[in-house]
């Protein structure tokens, strides 16, 4: 069984930087995609980012290239989020999501779920 825990969410003011962390465990990782999502007050959750943790290719919402960075550190089985020049309309629930496949922006293409990690930004 694969366990996810993200961590690292906070209140920011707008401009400002987080980096959120999943520490995965339960399995070796890879021929798995584990990815990033979010999901704000009365709307679905979407695509953030993903990679591939074989490789380290990364994927990127179009609205999310160039203020966030996804990386992986293989040796603490702990993928990461940087977060920088933070927007109000960033404020959501951070889930990061593992598939034992390749990547994919569907949520429902995902087996394994964190709790999720609250990021506020403040305008």
């Amino acid at each position: 069984q694969v366990q996810l825990v993200e961590s690292g969410g906070g209140l920011v003011q707008a401009g400002g930087s987080l980096r959120l962390s999943c520490a995965a465990s339960g399995r070796t990782f890879i021929t798995y995609s584990m990815g990033w999502f979010r999901q704000a007050p009365g709307k679905e959750r979407e695509f953030v980012a993903a990679l591939r943790w074989s490789t380290s290719s990364t994927y990127y919402a179009d609205s999310m290239k160039g203020r966030f960075t996804i990386s992986r550190d293989n040796a603490k089985s702990t993928m990461y989020l940087q977060m920088n020049s933070l927007k109000p309309e960033d404020t959501a629930v951070y889930y990061c999501a593992a598939r034992p496949t390749g990547w994919s922006a569907d949520v429902s293409g995902y087996r394994y779920w964190g709790q999720g990690t609250q990021v506020t930004v403040s305008s």
